[in-house]
């Protein structure tokens, strides 16, 4: 991380000075800076005259003596705050007062590094993401004691690096580390209650939700040990709060060393010539001739037109927002609720989508004590036809998909109300930084924060143990969604008198 982020400094057009502890280290890190540019030329990215330029602005330095006239130093060290602090009391003793220091820490305090200092008013952090010569993310944290001034100072810097920062509080996990949580923590807990295998919750996951990577293959890149650590780290540093618990299954895998790729093992084989994990995928079945769609589907609704466009009937009723299959069973949106609890009814839950026209993979649920084979049949037809793959998952509360966008909607609207970021910074971090295919909050008042409340509350109902009670944050967004229909419904009622009148 040292070597990127001085990389950044250096293109951006900075003098960098590199230190490390290690006698050599500061040289061997230069010349593979060199090294890194001179690819950039190989590849027709970086002009030469621009990379011989650069490389004369680099300059390895043999002790912190050599930074006194630094305007800015950026700290890359171990996550150990006793070594951070040392770090940055030596630094004091060497630089100016008005030299802005900045921590590139992805889990420990700002505030609490800061708090050795003489001047903390200057200490921000600096949050790149690896790479960082190619994420453009940086997350500027204000500690308690950091002046607006640097911080506003640390935020125009990485700007002026072809960077996007984002301000926020320090809090634990700031923006991308607090927000992200739910995404694997929610997959693992469906893992643990049987509801699908780790292939098929990537796969739906992917396929249907939008996003790049599934949670368990994610996992395995970035090392269980390294995702369990963090995990922790945020539950311990909110007190163990429910919302964040760590994962027993994770756990299991990190004491048994299966770590992911970095082992050869994680939730994957990695092994040479292992075979890649393929999700549960329904076969075919025959679709139905014709539906009946009850109400407004909501999210769902662009469902009606790719039915038809399949050459499948559909009838439209007034109703409760479900699809009525041809034997009787309702084919509903995943609402926190489960099939199984349903007497009068068949009920096949469906999962939310990111994109129903272009998700090429419906995950369905239902209870087999609960729901005929043959209505199950009918469901499953009814998606193929409309050109996607489907898997049957089992009938966990919320299934995959609405679930994790529920949770980090909440996380998300959560750390707004509690002034952390800005909605346009959480949902630009979360887009950045670990490439989510809508911010969180965009995806929550697309889908509709009454319907997030309404499945929270299902959710918290089955697992009361606080994890899935709505947050503060998001029951104002649902009341405020309210609030905006009674305005518009008074509108539209006055709108009508008027015209009545006119006529």
């Amino acid at each position: 991380m040292g070597q990127g982020i001085a990389q950044v400094a250096l293109v951006a057009g900075h003098r960098v000075r590199l230190y490390d502890a290690l006698p050599g280290r500061a040289g061997e890190a230069a010349d593979a800076i060199a090294a890194r540019l001179d690819r950039l030329v190989a590849k027709g990215r970086m002009d030469p005259a621009a990379r011989d330029e650069a490389r004369g602005r680099l300059h390895p330095a043999a002790d912190l003596g050599e930074l006194a006239d630094a305007a800015l130093v950026v700290e890359a060290v171990l996550e150990r705050l006793d070594a951070k602090q040392e770090l940055f009391t030596a630094l004091e003793k060497t630089v100016a007062d008005d030299c802005l220091l900045a921590t590139n820490t992805s889990s420990l305090s700002v505030t609490a590094i800061a708090g050795a200092l003489r001047v903390p008013g200057r200490f921000v952090g600096l949050h790149f993401f690896n790479p960082a010569p190619l994420l453009p993310l940086v997350e500027v944290i204000s500690g308690f004691a950091t002046d607006e001034q640097a911080a506003v100072r640390a935020y125009e810097t990485a700007k002026a690096w072809g960077k996007t920062p984002v301000r926020c509080a320090d809090t634990p996990g700031f923006i991308v580390n607090r927000v992200a949580r739910p995404f694997y923590a929610e997959a693992l807990r469906i893992h643990e209650e049987r509801g699908a295998d780790p292939a098929t919750i990537d796969a739906v996951l992917r396929e249907s939700g939008g996003f790049r990577m599934g949670p368990f293959e994610l996992t395995d890149l970035i090392g269980q040990d390294v995702n369990e650590a963090v995990t922790r780290s945020v539950w311990e540093s909110f007190h163990q709060d429910p919302k964040f618990t760590p994962s027993l299954a994770q756990r299991r895998l990190v004491e048994s060393r299966r770590l992911g790729r970095k082992t050869g093992q994680g939730w994957f084989s990695y092994a040479e010539g292992a075979t890649p994990p393929e999700p549960h995928t329904a076969p075919p079945a025959e679709a139905p001739g014709e539906v009946t769609v009850l109400g407004d589907l909501g999210p769902a609704e662009p469902l009606v037109g790719l039915f038809e466009d399949s050459g499948v009937t559909v009838r439209r009723e007034s109703g409760a927002g479900y699809i009525a299959l041809p034997g009787g069973a309702r084919l509903c949106l995943a609402d926190g609720r489960t099939s199984v609890e349903y007497d009068e009814h068949e009920i096949v839950y469906f999962d939310l989508a990111l994109d129903y026209t272009r998700a090429t993979r419906i995950a369905l649920s239902a209870d087999p004590d609960a729901v005929s084979s043959e209505s199950l049949r009918e469901a499953i037809g009814l998606f193929q036809a409309a050109g996607k793959q489907v898997s049957v998952v089992g009938d966990v509360p919320g299934m995959i998909v609405a679930r994790t966008v529920a949770m980090l909607a909440d996380i998300a609207a959560d750390a707004v109300a509690r002034g952390v970021a800005s909605e346009e910074d959480v949902d630009i971090a979360m887009r950045l930084g670990v490439n989510y295919p809508a911010g969180p909050l965009e995806w929550g008042a697309a889908v509709g924060f009454q319907r997030i409340r309404g499945l929270l509350g299902e959710l918290h109902a089955r697992y009361p143990t606080g994890r899935y009670a709505a947050s503060p944050g998001t029951v104002r967004r649902a009341y405020g969604e309210n609030g905006r229909k009674r305005e518009r419904g008074e509108h539209a009622k006055h709108a009508g008198s008027a015209e009545s009148g006119d006529s």
